[in-house]
């Protein structure tokens, strides 16, 4: 398998960066339902597990540029049907995820980086993340609307996003199990994947 796309299958970049990222956003989002609904806000864990949440959002942050940057410079494989209505429902959800994996983590940084606590992430315990340097100075009264802001915007985006993985997955299953054709093929590794 090589690095690059082909025009019959993803290559191991693409294949890499697709499901390394799968895991870390399905990660967070357990997180993040974790600490905002079950745990009570004297819940000693609760600090450990939103240092993970935001140091797992920054990662998939960085690597969602990567994964853009990448995409850019090397186009996926052809879709394999000719009909205009499934080719604008699959560019157009693949817009949506592109924009939704950038927006989440970003959102999240923004409200960190507003935060009146003014607290750095503790990226993974290994060092400190700095917190974006446009509202240092800046006071309590001045920062909570900012902090709302970004916090209903990280909320919202993702429970978006909640609702929007599972149509993705089962897309994904659509086409394999009923449409038989290779769309899932092409991001496994392993797979074999005839010539379209």
């Amino acid at each position: 398998m090589t690095a690059r796309n082909t025009y019959a299958r993803y290559g191991s970049v693409a294949m890499t960066l697709h499901w390394l990222m799968a895991l870390l956003i399905l990660a967070n989002i357990g997180l993040g339902l974790w600490f905002a609904e079950f745990m009570g806000r004297g819940d000693p864990m609760k600090f450990t597990v939103v240092q993970w949440h935001k140091s797992i959002g920054l990662t998939v942050l960085v690597l969602s540029i990567v994964r853009v940057i990448w995409r850019v410079v090397n186009p996926h494989p052809p879709v394999p049907w000719k009909n205009p209505l499934m080719h604008a429902l699959a560019r157009t959800s693949h817009y949506i995820l592109y924009f939704a994996i950038i927006a989440i983590p970003l959102t999240g940084y923004l409200l960190v980086s507003a935060s009146p606590l003014g607290n750095a992430t503790s990226y993974f315990g290994l060092f400190d993340w700095p917190n974006l340097p446009f509202y240092a100075g800046q006071t309590r009264e001045q920062l909570k609307p900012i902090h709302d802001l970004w916090g209903t915007s990280h909320v919202l985006l993702a429970w978006a996003a909640i609702v929007l993985l599972p149509i993705h997955i089962g897309a994904a299953f659509y086409h394999h199990f009923m449409l038989r054709d290779q769309v899932l093929n092409r991001m496994l590794p392993g797979t074999q994947v005839s010539q379209p």
